[in-house]
This record gives structure tokens, sequence and C-alpha cells, in this order.
């Protein structure tokens, strides 16, 4: 046998053994080789965490594959620091004790701001300094306190946004005893602060989602916009329980809702939503109020107010207010679910197929 001849059979079944073996390879690691053509074709990674007595959920396409994660992280752990009233040295912790306060951080000005807004257009429906009620109520850091009535028109003299002054440097109170509670907000302006950070990395194409709270810019994987949920206003259905599919374009999204958030005592439902005026919690026939606007933390705060209002004012402030479109789910006299959605949202708007 010529050398050529035998060099070329040697070859042959050289490569016939590596085909064999990559092929071998390949269908016992199905999994491990469709993620990576997966990360490589669209640059999709997806983040989980928890923060704010909840969870996050983040998705966005980088081409580069960077992981955001720590981050994201440091940078909520900052947030907190200034917003939350469950850390007692944080910012609004530390102006709830005192009667004034400096700030230090960049994130209580900017809520202030947004709060006054909506606390005006809304007569006071969305009021922050609610959080006295809320806590008596038993839905804030102590838990259970509920007294009698009279504690609660007490109370009612430490309610009222228009008791409390800030400028650019300082928050002060005009009335002793007033206590401020984001709880109905922070969410959605967390959302707003993750979503800053991505663009700022150039990230143009994502999905954050703190607590139900969201924001949408760009498209998916697939080009197409971020598609959304709205839960079925029922104590008993799941996350994954859908009444209808929103198509979110470049906006922030909040959903207001009683039907999770509750105790009962002495056969009485007792939600978490308190009406600033009366300082008892809501009785309304409106169900669940999902509010888009430009973004998170003024949709959240528009979405509490409505839950206040009940269904017919919310949609009167629909019709008056062009920053945000609106989809209420309400039951009527005899129990049944029924909607009501913006003009401007129609078109974005679906429900699962049964």
């Amino acid at each position: 046998m010529r050398p050529n001849v035998r060099k070329n059979i040697i070859y042959s079944l050289v490569l016939l053994t590596m085909v064999i073996l990559v092929y071998s390879w390949r269908n016992q690691n199905p999994e491990t080789t469709v993620q990576e053509k997966e990360i490589e074709v669209n640059g999709k990674l997806t983040l989980s965490g928890k923060t704010m007595g909840t969870t996050y959920n983040i998705t966005y396409l980088d081409e580069e594959g960077r992981d955001f994660q720590p981050s994201i992280d440091s940078l909520l752990v900052v947030f907190n620091q200034s917003l939350s009233t469950y850390i007692p040295d944080s910012e609004i912790s530390r102006f709830n004790k005192a009667d004034t306060l400096d700030f230090n951080l960049p994130y209580l000005l900017p809520v202030l701001n947004a709060s006054k807004e909506v606390f005006e257009k809304t007569s006071g429906a969305f009021d922050p300094t609610v959080g006295p009620l809320v806590n008596i109520w038993g839905f804030g850091p102590s838990g259970p306190e509920l007294k009698d009535s009279v504690d609660i028109q007490n109370l009612l003299k430490l309610v009222g946004f228009e008791k409390i002054d800030f400028d650019t440097k300082q928050v002060r109170k005009k009335v002793p005893g007033i206590y401020l509670d984001f709880s109905s907000i922070a969410k959605g302006y967390g959302v707003d602060v993750v979503a800053e950070f991505l663009s700022s990395k150039g990230i143009k194409n994502y999905l954050v989602e703190i607590g139900g709270e969201l924001v949408a810019q760009g498209v998916n994987e697939n080009g197409e916009l971020w598609k959304v949920g709205v839960n079925r206003p029922e104590e008993s259905s799941s996350a994954s329980d859908l009444f209808s599919i929103i198509a979110l374009q470049d906006k922030g999204m909040a959903t207001s809702g009683n039907y999770r958030n509750f105790y009962v005592r002495d056969s009485v439902k007792i939600s978490h939503t308190i009406n600033p005026k009366t300082g008892y919690p809501i009785a309304q026939n409106l169900l669940s109020a999902t509010v888009i606007a430009e973004d998170c933390m003024t949709a959240d705060a528009y979405a509490t107010a409505m839950m206040v209002m009940g269904t017919e004012k919310a949609i009167a402030l629909d019709s008056g207010l062009d920053e945000i479109e609106v989809f209420l789910i309400y039951s009527d006299e005899n129990g049944e679910f029924k909607t009501f959605a913006s003009e401007e949202l129609k078109p974005y708007l679906s429900f699962p197929q049964k």
C-alpha cells in the first residue's frame, strides 16, 4: 500500500472518530449547547433577587453579556436606606422621629415632588402622610396595633401632605407627629431607578419589575414589545392566573388592589389601602387599578389613589389627565367582573385565551 493511501485512510479514521465523539457529547449535553447558543444569539440576561420586602426580576438584552446584578443590588441597598420605614436609621425613619431632615441621598426629594403633584391632582386621595393610619391598622413596620375609632379620629389631625414643607435641601414638619410612608410609591420609584441605571450603561431593551410594578423599554429578544400580565383580582388566584395582557411600549406600569394584602378581624375584611380622609380601610367595588405612565413612580401613585377614589372617580380622573392610561377591573351589582380601559390603551390590551 502506498504511503499517501495509508495516510489518507488514517486521517479519515481520525476524522470519523472526532465526529462520533462530538455527536455523542452534544447528545449528552443538549441543554448546555442550547443555552450557550441563546446567549450568543440574543444576549438575553435575566436577574432576580429580593428587595423592599418583595422580589425583583430584571430581563435585558446586552451583546456584551454584562452582569449588572452586583451593581443593582448595591443601588437598591442605598435606595432603601433613603425610603424604607423598616430601616430604623433610614432617611425617612429619621425624619419621622424628628422635625426636619437635611437630604443626604438623592432619592427623597424626587419622591416628595412626585407625591405633591399626585396629592394635588387627586384631591388628597394619594397622601404619604397617611403613615400613622397605616401603622394603626396593622400594615406598618410594627404590625397590627388596631385601637378604637377615637384614636383614628385623633390621628386624622396628623394627616395631610400640606402639613409638610420642603425645598431642595431639607424637608420640614409644620405639625409635630407627622409620619411619612412612601410604600405606595417607593416600589415604582425603585423600578425607575434601576431602569435609569440600565439606560446609563447603554442598555436599550429591558424589562424591570419589583413587586409587580414595571418599566419596559424597547423590545424583547424576539423583537416584540414586552408583554406583561394583570392578575385576576381574586384572593385564590396565583401569580400566573392572568385576567389580561398588556403590551408595554417604553412606559411604566403599576397595579394596585386589595385582594391579597388584607386580614380578617371579627369577620370583617381589613384591606391595606387606607382612605386618608376617613382614616378607615376602603370598601369599594373597584377591585384592581392598573395605571400606565411615562415612569413607574407616577403610575404607582395614581394606582393607589384610584383604589381610594373608587371606580367612577377613577374613570373621571383618567379623562381629566393626559399623562396616564388606565385599566380598571370592578364588580357590578351582581358581583360580576367588569372592566374599563382608556381609549389609548385598548390597542395594547388583550385577554388570554381560555
